[in-house]
């Protein structure tokens, strides 16, 4: 539900997420044929993007799951990034696609990136569904990016404010009066 003093602006409806994120499928499937490749969402906000996305994709492929933070309930990355859930297999020697609902400042995927890459997986590349290249803080190489989007706090489709709205089927724009 909508607090009083908050208010929603869809940017990018249901139909536009169904219609890019087939087309992202299409694009993996494509690169990675032959491959059995390791998803990995970042929780919780990436767990809608991911479930859309692999039942699109015709591989053989595995899931796992990563939870990290540097927001909190704020509305700003803190830049300290925490590792709340680890994954459950180990990727050494695997080809893996990190899958991000958003990438602003980078922080998050970037410490995801570089963890995995310590762990010794064959091969890393990054799936977002929205990027905001304006609130780049570091330096992420992203090969998939659903959505380009300008700098506004944005919610839905997995993406919440404060653990809200995360149900929504569209990304909208939360303004706050």
């Amino acid at each position: 539900m909508v607090k009083k003093e908050e208010k929603l602006e869809l940017l990018i409806s249901e139909n536009k997420l169904k219609k890019r994120i087939k087309e992202i499928a299409d694009e993996i499937s494509k690169d990675y044929e032959g491959k059995k490749p390791v998803f990995i969402s970042i929780l919780k906000g990436g767990g809608f993007f991911l479930a859309d996305l692999v039942r699109e994709i015709k591989l053989d492929l595995t899931v796992d799951y990563i939870a990290a933070s540097s927001y909190g309930s704020n509305t700003e990355s803190s830049g300290n990034v925490h590792i709340l859930k680890d994954l459950s297999a180990p990727v050494e020697g695997k080809d893996v696609i990190i899958v991000e609902d958003i990438i602003d400042t980078g922080y998050t995927l970037k410490a995801i990136y570089d963890i995995l890459k310590t762990r010794k997986a064959k091969s890393i590349k990054i799936c977002v569904l929205l990027d905001k290249p304006e609130r780049r803080k570091v330096k992420v190489a992203v090969d998939y990016v659903g959505f380009k989007i300008p700098d506004l706090f944005v919610v839905g489709y997995g993406i919440d404010y404060a653990e809200r709205y995360r149900n929504l089927p569209y990304i909208a724009v939360l303004k706050s009066h």
